[in-house]
């Protein structure tokens, strides 16, 4: 027996036992004493202070009449929620909130889609350029704002650059008129934000298998043809955050529009959250403001919920 064990038939009759023993201790390991529940108890605490009161206690004055400083209060039902959706400046607000969030959703994960697609390739450049297209987000959207504020002014840079190529006939007057204010607005964002559109979609490239791509190529399936049907559906999980981040960051746009118009000309870009500051901290109706808060609560609650639900069905699927 000692010389079958020393021999190497010996070894291998003898090596399953050390797996098994490593099962053993694995399991014993993972069997072991859990955290006390009662850990949770300081993140509870500081959660419920820090968000779910304030939420509360603002969800409850939507409903009276407070005036922001005293302690007191009227309950006045739904009327402060009829006067917001019967109010055309919150209307205009949701309006321009939905058509902001739709452009710039699409627009800004189309052209992070295309960079990222234009820089997943062998250029020379692509470290560079992947810097430069990503500098952008770097910048806090107020920053953004102010500067193309001053860029898009009726005298300022796009104006004289186009009158310089030939093209003056294509000046406008970017962030007063009323007509294409918000158009501006959206080409700022989607400028802004593809950068970051951009790394999403680059992290999901880097998993597409190059084989499944070759042997598309040698069967002759163009670029467009392998990007349409193979890239895309691999990268599927890259496009739900993407349009999830984009949809539910854009329902809650704020710091550019207040930079670049303030919500003008004459509450022409306005969105909800532009209103809500302007009625509580201007105008001083803070009932109203909270109704106006729920509502863009409720808002963004949902399309987030059913958006995410449905671009999860579709990963799945």
């Amino acid at each position: 027996m000692t010389v079958a064990l020393n021999s190497p038939a010996g070894a291998m009759e003898a090596e399953p036992q050390q797996p098994a023993s490593k099962r053993a201790r694995t399991r014993k390991v993972s069997s072991g004493v859990r955290p006390p529940a009662w850990f949770l108890i300081p993140a509870l605490v500081l959660y419920l202070l820090v968000v779910l009161w304030p939420n509360g206690q603002g969800i409850f004055y939507s409903f009276t009449d407070w005036n922001g400083r005293s302690l007191d209060w009227s309950f006045q039902g739904f009327a402060n929620y009829a006067a917001v959706l019967s109010d055309p400046n919150s209307l205009r607000a949701i309006t321009n909130t939905f058509v902001i969030t739709i452009i710039v959703s699409l627009g800004q994960n189309l052209l992070g889609l295309l960079l990222a697609l234009g820089l997943n390739t062998m250029v020379k450049s692509r470290y560079v350029l992947r810097l430069v297209f990503f500098l952008p987000v770097v910048l806090t959207p107020i920053v953004a704002g102010y500067l193309w504020k001053y860029l898009m002014t009726p005298t300022g840079t796009i104006n004289n650059l186009l009158e310089s190529v030939g093209l003056g006939a294509l000046q406008q007057n970017w962030l007063g008129d009323p007509n294409i204010v918000v158009f501006s607005i959206c080409a700022v964002i989607i400028w802004q934000g593809a950068g970051y559109s951009m790394v999403i979609y680059l992290a999901g490239l880097q998993g597409v298998p190059t084989d499944a791509l070759e042997a598309a190529a040698i069967d002759g399936a163009g670029p467009i043809r392998r990007t349409w049907s193979i890239t895309l559906p691999l990268i599927n999980g890259a496009i739900v955050v993407n349009m999830l981040i984009a949809v539910i960051g854009n329902l809650k746009q704020f710091d550019t529009v207040f930079a670049m118009t303030g919500g003008g000309p004459s509450g022409a870009s306005e969105t909800m959250a532009t209103i809500i500051y302007k009625t509580a901290f201007v105008y001083l109706q803070y009932p109203n403001a909270l109704a106006q808060g729920v509502v863009l609560t409720v808002l963004v609650g949902v399309i987030g919920f059913f958006q995410f639900r449905l671009t999860q069905r579709k990963a799945l699927a």
